[in-house]
């Protein structure tokens, strides 16, 4: 009988500490693509957040004594095997939220979060619409849309041409990625052609977007005065080569933030001199963030990817991405309870109440890399900021300063496609009082 209970004894001790050791653990999903043609983008993306989470937790302990645990899932930007990882990772214990890590995934996605009360963080991808908080509860498009990216590339071409009049009778030509993602910034583009009076012109290219010559062909026969570039992975190094070869200029290319990356530029080199891009962050190993990367995670051997990626455009993007994460877990922790595991409608609480001033930003080490952040129930996106930056044909260097997207324009189109979206799946718009849920 007393071996009996002390048995009994230990393995209520040993359950205790298990679910004590399960309950000290924030769980974080990284859909990513290591695979493919979209994997020289998708890597670094997925690195930065690997080792993100690796430096929280040797540098801090976790947050707040909370460890954080990841496992990684290969999607290879395919919406099907992304909805299969989702849904493999999704009832994990201590699950946080999703970067699904493409637009496509996330149209899918987005049908299956309310339900699982799962956010979904897509920092400068997803839908546009989702920036309406009072009917995308679930969606976070982080620092920007495509439709504030596309905005602020015309800014910019306006500016040049000294004045949005000027763009009167102007040919501007969208070479992107046939898919959602490619799609997305199309309506902003076309009402801003009614607005101003310039021609756009449309040129799908098939995905991955290995073979691009027809749409060249087309660019070198329209003659546009501008190139806009909505291209992932290697449809960008064959879109600038394209342009090469035809003798489109690339100083008129400008390309959207997923367009202007290390991968994109460095293997045609002096060929794309000249091509411009958004940005959305800094590169680089200055900042306090990227040393502390290189000190807690790569010298001790840690290092998820090479240590001279470290800092790269997409690395340091997934830095942002992960770091947004963590401090949306620790604001919710403020409300929910200080070193306790979240759960994912926490953290969704947390996303929605994001508050990194510049000091906030400077303490945690990210000086510089990124404009302040702030979220509220009807704004999920926080920022809508971005600059331009161009290739000299060895390292990007930044050639505009800071562009804010015309909210004017782009809150009306934000809200009549929510109004849409709601009426389509025949659902309500949030209450006042749920924001505070």
């Amino acid at each position: 009988m007393k071996l009996r209970s002390v048995l009994l004894a230990a393995l209520v001790g040993a359950a205790a500490t298990g679910a004590w050791a399960q309950a000290k653990e924030q769980f974080f999903p990284l859909l990513s693509y290591r695979t493919g043609p979209y994997a020289p983008n998708g890597t670094p993306w997925a690195n930065g957040k690997q080792d993100y989470i690796k430096m929280i937790n040797a540098r801090d302990g976790g947050i707040n004594g909370v460890k954080l645990t990841f496992e990684e899932c290969e999607t290879g930007y395919a919406t099907d095997r992304g909805v299969e990882c989702y849904e493999r990772l999704k009832s994990r214990p201590g699950m946080t939220l999703f970067d699904p890590q493409a637009t496509g995934i996330t149209f899918a996605l987005t049908e299956k979060v309310p339900n699982d009360k799962i956010p979904l963080i897509t920092l400068g991808y997803g839908l546009s619409v989702a920036q309406d908080g009072m009917a995308f509860k679930w969606n976070f498009p982080l620092m920007g849309s495509y439709w504030t990216g596309a905005d602020i590339i015309l800014q910019h071409l306006a500016k040049k041409e000294g004045g949005w009049d000027k763009l009167k009778g102007k040919k501007i030509a969208l070479v992107y990625h046939d898919s959602p993602f490619g799609k997305e910034p199309i309506p902003l583009l076309e009402e801003r052609a009614r607005m101003h009076g310039f021609q756009l012109n449309l040129v799908p290219v098939t995905a991955p977007g290995v073979e691009q010559k027809a749409a060249w062909l087309q660019v070198r026969q329209s003659r546009p005065d501008y190139v806009m570039l909505w291209g992932w992975g290697v449809m960008n190094s064959t879109a600038l080569k394209e342009a090469q070869a035809t003798g489109y200029p690339r100083d008129k290319m400008y390309g959207v933030w997923w367009s202007g990356a290390e991968p994109d530029v460095k293997d045609v080199g002096e060929g794309a001199k000249g091509y411009n891009a958004l940005a959305l962050n800094t590169s680089g190993q200055q900042p306090k963030v990227i040393q502390d990367i290189l000190k807690y995670v790569h010298e001790k051997g840690q290092g998820t990817g090479p240590k001279d990626e470290v800092g790269s455009v997409l690395y340091t993007r997934g830095l942002i991405i992960q770091m947004l994460g963590v401090e949306a877990v620790r604001r919710a922790q403020e409300r929910f309870g200080k070193g306790k595991v979240m759960t994912s409608e926490q953290v969704r609480w947390g996303l929605e109440n994001l508050a990194l001033d510049q000091k906030r930003l400077d303490a945690l080490g990210f000086a510089g890399v990124m404009r302040p952040i702030s979220t509220s129930c009807s704004d999920h996106m926080g920022s809508t900021w971005a600059r331009i930056h161009t290739w000299d044909g060895a390292k990007w260097n930044f050639s505009s300063d800071w562009y804010q997207a015309d909210e004017q324009i782009i809150k009306p189109m934000v809200k009549a496609g929510a109004e849409k979206y709601l009426a389509d799946k025949k659902m309500q718009r949030r209450t006042v009082a749920d924001c505070q849920s």
